[in-house]
């Protein structure tokens, strides 16, 4: 049994913003519960896949989001730069192709690149999470325990939490910050009392953004499509990918990448290898022979993460209100609050949520007014 200030559920992007936020305030009495091994939630990179080797010298090809907007994600571009991380442009340069049907050749046609541009984080989105973690106190980060019920035991919040091996344990704050999607929380934690009904409902209706989401990737020595005049950006009415993008790192290995746009529950019933040689196929298709032997391959497919993605998420329906942080009355008020980025208002899904609905959590349990810990 441990007793803490604030407990924080989920070690992704808002999790870890929320400790960093907390220490940089002098409030050191929290605690970080993490169903996962690896710290990051949808912020995942290739180093981490299971017996893959690592092939990009350069820190990992982003198996999650790998794009910010500095020009006008203000808050986000100031993590960046106080976390003292390098950025560089997405790759936009050149042709586009595109395939409209299976009986036609893809067709070349004039690119586009964003204004403001795409960026990206030097080493992988991967390097922000690292970066974070370096800067909190990491005996306060518990990984393998996914909290399974919350319960009001005044004055404290118990939260009980189970590890692989089924053994549970309890954790009681004053606080709780809910860093992790809305629709999880609603279908994987239980509560007593319950939640308000309008207030469960309304996280469970609430998409998980990227949840129904699959993303292969392949690695080449260096970036061929280049000299053909060409951004290595498609889209396909084909598929199996329907957006395809370049994912060479600046002075490392090259590698494209596409999401899928085949349904997570009619990918659920084909293997693993036969969408990896659906998707190998399609690069040779639009990009030329070079493209049959990549020297690593990976799929990440997000729908059968369980600490991501729940049987609502198999099919997304493009709908994404920003659900109310946490219970405007009752004894959950004040004490539970969502730091998502489904609960950002200004950038809901994307990074730069993670970090807005943060600030708003922490702003809405006024958590300035606390006295730093000592």
């Amino acid at each position: 049994m441990q007793n803490t200030r604030i407990a924080i559920v989920g070690a992704g992007l808002a999790g870890l913003y929320a400790a960093y936020s907390l220490e940089k305030r002098g409030i050191k009495d929290y605690v970080i519960l993490e169903a996962r091994e690896i710290l990051g939630g949808r912020i995942a990179s290739t180093i981490h896949s299971d017996g893959s080797p690592d092939v990009s010298g350069d820190g990992g090809f982003d198996l999650g989001p790998a794009w910010f907007w500095p020009a006008f994600q203000t808050d986000m571009a100031r993590l960046v730069d106080e976390l003292e991380l390098g950025t560089f442009q997405q790759f936009e340069t050149g042709d586009m192709l595109l395939e409209r049907s299976s009986n036609q050749p893809p067709e070349r046609t004039r690119g586009y690149v964003n204004s403001p541009p795409s960026m990206r984080i030097a080493g992988g989105m991967y390097s922000l999470i690292d970066a974070l973690y370096r800067r909190i106190d990491s005996a306060r980060v518990v990984r393998g325990q996914a909290v399974r019920h919350l319960h009001m035991s005044e004055p404290h919040v118990e939260l009980v939490s189970e590890n692989a091996n089924g053994e549970t344990f309890s954790h009681f704050a004053e606080r709780v910050l809910l860093a992790m999607p809305p629709r999880l929380v609603e279908a994987q934690l239980t509560f007593s009392p319950a939640l308000p009904n309008e207030l469960a409902i309304q996280w469970r209706e609430t998409d998980t953004w990227m949840a129904s989401h699959a993303k292969y990737i392949a690695v080449f020595d260096r970036p061929f499509w280049r000299d053909q005049g060409l951004s290595g950006e498609a889209r396909s009415a084909v598929g199996p990918m329907v957006e395809i993008h370049d994912a060479s790192a600046p002075e490392g290995k090259a590698a494209l990448f596409g999401f899928l746009g085949v349904p997570a529950d009619i990918r659920s019933r084909v293997s693993e290898r036969e969408l990896m040689t659906a998707c190998r196929e399609q690069f040779v298709r639009l990009f030329g022979s070079q493209a049959a032997t990549p020297e690593a391959v990976f799929i990440k497919d997000w729908a059968q993460e369980v600490h991501t993605a729940t049987v609502a998420d198999q099919r997304a329906t493009g709908d994404h209100p920003v659900p109310a942080l946490s219970p405007s009355s009752g004894v959950w008020a004040q004490r539970l609050t969502g730091v998502g980025s489904e609960w950002s208002q200004e950038f809901t899904g994307y990074l730069a949520g993670a970090i807005d609905a943060t600030n708003r959590g922490l702003a809405s349990l006024k958590i300035n007014q606390l006295k730093p810990s000592g």
